[in-house]
């Protein structure tokens, strides 16, 4: 059985974006296990932080989206504060390591669904048959 270098690379492109996911998940989840009640405790003005933070109760799947929320919070700040969800003060003095750890996460994610997708077209339009 032979398989063609479309196939392989279709396997390869696909084990990679499925790999940097289960990194993505899995630096998350370290995240929440470890650093959830400082990162509660540094936005306890921001609304929407309030609202979504008895998430943190439900398991990993609620850590996972308090994470997800959190991260989305500092990858466009501009649409919570126009709306009032968010305080630019705790905004501003938000560790800048862990911030920056939060919004390549978010754009991680965001580059590896969009891989994802482009894959899913190359594959169904014939390219990579």
């Amino acid at each position: 059985m032979t398989v063609s270098l479309a196939d392989q690379v279709f396997l390869v492109l696909a084990l990679s974006i499925f790999g940097g996911a289960f990194v993505c998940i899995g630096i998350s989840l370290h995240m929440a296990y470890t650093k959830m009640d400082f990162m509660l405790g540094c936005l306890k003005n921001c609304s929407i932080v309030r609202t979504h933070s008895p998430l943190k109760y439900g398991g990993p799947w609620g850590k996972l989206m308090l994470i997800g929320w959190i991260a989305g919070l500092f990858t466009f700040p501009e649409y919570y504060l126009k709306r009032g969800e968010a305080s630019a003060e705790d905004l501003n003095n938000f560790p800048v390591d862990l911030r920056k750890k939060l919004v390549m996460l978010k754009m991680a994610s965001f580059v590896l669904m969009a891989a994802l997708v482009v894959l899913f077209v190359l594959r169904e339009s014939g390219l990579l048959k």
